[in-house]
């Protein structure tokens, strides 16, 4: 029996932590913000100060980004549309020694129906 994307998601969530969007404003200062969507995705509305790498290109591009280089061990918040790609790209990531590294459950549909600011 084939192994499905949401096989995939469910057993990198049992994997990772994940926050919710009200922590997720929490940190957001304190925090890199990293948006694992697509770049249209990203300029049609992302969280304020985030990052925009996306997912099919995160591990080749993270460790030469400006924001990320030398900043293995900073905390950081990773999101995407619904929760699914960032549940993944957080277990890459901690694989690769991004050890503080935190999916926000629901995504970006989540925090912009929660009201929260949107740049």
């Amino acid at each position: 029996m084939a192994i499905t994307a949401q096989d995939l998601v469910a057993a990198a969530k049992q994997q990772i932590s994940e926050i919710d969007v009200a922590a997720a404003r929490e940190r957001l200062t304190t925090n890199l913000i990293l948006d694992v969507r697509e770049p249209n995705e990203f300029a049609a509305g992302h969280l304020p100060g985030a990052v925009n790498i996306p997912r099919g290109v995160l591990e080749f591009q993270i460790g030469g980004h400006p924001a990320f280089q030398g900043r293995q061990q900073a905390p950081t918040v990773v999101y995407c549309q619904g929760g699914g790609r960032s549940a993944l790209a957080t277990q890459v990531l901690q694989q690769m020694g991004y050890s503080a590294t935190v999916s926000m459950a629901g995504g970006f549909k989540a925090w912009a129906e929660s009201g929260l600011p949107v740049e």
